[in-house]
């Protein structure tokens, strides 16, 4: 059975210009996207990405503006579902409280997330895994004409 898979990401921007970025282990894979994940039925899309936002980074956000929605087909790598994400650009409320790593998938014991920061004119598609977070950085660039 298909089904739509929505998903919401927050594109973090610290003042030194670095965009916020998540290592994460599950399902046998490794990926790198941005903070956020699945819509909860019930649930509105600010609402889930600040929710996504204080269970990944204990982190509480605020909501600047919308990026970019999903205007291509994507098949799941994890199930059969179709995904449809949303991506905002967002800010934190406080300092954020998280263990920062320089190197991708630098996990610490028990966990299967880490975070760091990518500068944004170091930046690139490759520094993510999937497509739709692929054309989310290349709009982020644009917007930002580095």
């Amino acid at each position: 059975m298909s089904y739509f898979n929505v998903r919401v990401y927050g594109l973090l921007i610290n003042a030194e210009n670095q965009v916020l970025i998540s290592d994460e282990q599950s399902g046998g894979k490794l990926f790198s996207k941005f903070p956020g994940g699945g819509l909860e039925l019930g649930e509105g899309l600010v609402d889930a990405l600040k929710r996504e936002f204080m269970e990944e980074c204990n982190a509480e956000i605020e909501v600047l503006g919308h990026l970019y929605t999903t205007d291509f087909y994507e098949q799941s790598s994890f199930n059969d579902s179709q995904i449809l994400s949303i991506y905002y650009l967002v800010k934190e409320v406080y300092p954020l409280n998280l263990s920062f790593k320089t190197i991708a998938f630098d996990f610490d014991e028990g966990t299967s997330q880490s975070f760091r920061w990518i500068g944004l004119d170091e930046l690139k598609t490759d520094n993510v895994t999937f497509k739709t977070d692929k054309t989310a950085v290349e709009l982020l660039l644009k917007q930002y004409e580095l």
